[in-house]
């Protein structure tokens, strides 16, 4: 009889853990190493989220879209709870998660035409390549926006390291990690291997987090993840899938 108790009760538990799992629907885009449907565990931070989220008996789920689609995604449809990777800004529509990696953002330059600047005034004078819809750093966004820096927009980071390349802009705004997985990974790109380089000083080590929508479902996702994310190593699953 005591068997038959010890073992319906682990059936009881097996079956409510099963009932309780959910399925966690975030959004994201092609940003490599950090991300991407092709990419070995769908990229570095996917990975990190999918560690967390596993980590509360729960599973993940990513939808992959260009930017901007992803962010309005995540905004109007009820089924998905967020986006990622962002990084942290201002907003009343936003919940953020805690920290699911770091990302060293700078200005990728031609070996040719290097640019030396102690702050962002000494960039006054050049044109800077910026990825349109994507979050900087509030002191250059701010400048960008009131006109003081030149930005020129382009859909994609591949086609800023091309103008930089050519020199149609002297530089453009880029995480490291990405400059570093495009050329060596691009096929168009290859070429400018010996062309393009980081500038040696960077605009921030910046956090990268989930956005979750600021609504009691956006919340409840948030509290969840941040509670896995507090269970595993982020930098170590960040580091073990960047250099993969």
């Amino acid at each position: 009889m005591q068997k038959f108790t010890f073992v319906a009760g682990i059936l009881f538990l097996l079956v409510s853990a099963t009932i309780k799992a959910e399925t966690l629907t975030l959004t994201s885009l092609d940003w490599p190493p950090y991300s991407g449907k092709s990419l070995p565990e769908q990229g570095a931070s996917v990975a990190v989220v999918k560690a967390a989220v596993e980590a509360m008996g729960h599973s993940l789920k990513v939808e992959f879209y260009p930017w901007s689609r992803t962010v309005h995604l995540a905004k109007t449809d009820k089924k998905i709870a967020g986006y990622f990777p962002e990084y942290k800004f201002d907003s009343t529509d936003i919940v953020f998660s805690d920290k699911i990696g770091t990302g060293p953002l700078g200005f990728v330059e031609n070996v040719s035409a290097p640019v030396t600047w102690s702050n962002l005034n000494d960039l006054k004078s050049y044109k800077i390549g910026v990825v349109r819809g994507y979050v900087n750093t509030t002191e250059f966004d701010a400048m960008v926006a009131s006109g003081k820096i030149q930005a020129d927009a382009a859909k994609s980071d591949e086609l800023n390291l091309k103008k930089v390349a050519t020199k149609r802009v002297q530089l453009a705004v880029i995480d490291s990690n990405v400059l570093k997985y495009l050329v060596s990974h691009t096929p168009s790109l290859k070429q400018y291997d010996k062309t393009l380089v980081m500038n040696p000083k960077l605009l921030a080590e910046k956090g990268l987090y989930i956005a979750f929508t600021n609504d009691a479902e956006g919340k409840r996702w948030k509290a969840i993840v941040d509670e896995g994310l507090s269970k595993i190593d982020v930098n170590k699953v960040m580091n073990e899938h960047l250099n993969k």
